[in-house]
């Protein structure tokens, strides 16, 4: 893999998980406040794109989410099938 796009990745990868943990704080602030909330499915998205390490390590950080079984399976589900789509890319297209 060349250098530019490894920058390009890593770059992404930062960028959707700072905005994963931002969204994760920002709508424990709206629980806490009973301000409007964030949809489920934002959260989903967030970490379908990449975020998923860095929403579930804010989640338990702060106690958002901990209690729906549909987050503490759901996102861990996606991050396995990340790391396994990382290890076939990297192993048979890389």
């Amino acid at each position: 893999m060349s250098d530019k796009l490894f920058f390009i990745i890593t770059g992404y990868f930062y960028i959707i998980s700072l905005a994963s943990i931002v969204l994760t704080i920002y709508d424990k602030q709206c629980a806490i406040s009973q301000s409007k909330r964030v949809r489920e499915r934002t959260f989903f998205v967030m970490a379908l794109l990449g975020g998923s390490v860095a929403m579930y390590i804010t989640m338990l950080a702060v106690r958002h989410k901990t209690r729906r079984i549909k987050f503490m399976l759901g996102v861990p589900i996606i991050i396995a099938i990340q790391c396994l789509a990382a290890y076939y890319i990297y192993t048979f297209i890389l």
